[in-house]
């Protein structure tokens, strides 16, 4: 995902702790996560690209990609996240805190006026992807200050 140069939230705006429930917690998303990461998302590229927020994206390439470029996207993503112009999650499984999945938080590149919100669970635990749409979508109306936001339904 490209990131915009204009900050999602003012810079007064305090950044909501991220959710967290008996079967996953998320957090920001950092290059310390890079070999978890790369592991659970390469182990699901098809379950990924049949998801909702997925179909028709040209992410997560069906090739997969190294470790190292893996690490530069994770920095990338950390690097927004300080910027405040996108905020990227590391979804991980309780109590093992292993890398289940990832929720990007993102303006729409249609719309500026839009949030796009996407997420993916690793086809091992596809069972919890209603929940973290649910958990996420929850999180963004009570404590984030978007007007508009883009995030399929499950």
């Amino acid at each position: 995902m490209t990131s915009p140069a204009q900050p999602l939230v003012a810079s007064d705006f305090a950044v909501p702790p991220p959710p967290a429930t008996p079967r996953f917690r998320l957090e920001p998303l950092g290059p310390r996560h890079n070999a978890a990461d790369h592991a659970a998302w390469t182990s699901s590229i098809a379950h990924i690209r049949a998801s909702p927020d997925f179909t028709g994206s040209s992410w997560p390439p069906p090739e997969g990609m190294s470790p190292e470029a893996n690490l530069d996207d994770l920095r990338r993503h950390a690097e927004d996240f300080d910027r405040r112009v996108g905020f990227t999650y590391t979804v991980l499984s309780v109590p093992e805190d292993d890398v289940i999945g990832c929720v990007y938080i993102y303006r729409s590149r249609q719309d500026p006026a839009v949030t796009d919100v996407r997420s993916w669970v690793r086809a091992s635990h596809a069972s919890l992807d209603a929940d973290l749409y649910r958990v996420v979508k929850d999180w963004l109306e009570r404590e984030w200050p978007f007007e508009r936001v883009a995030y399929t339904p499950r």
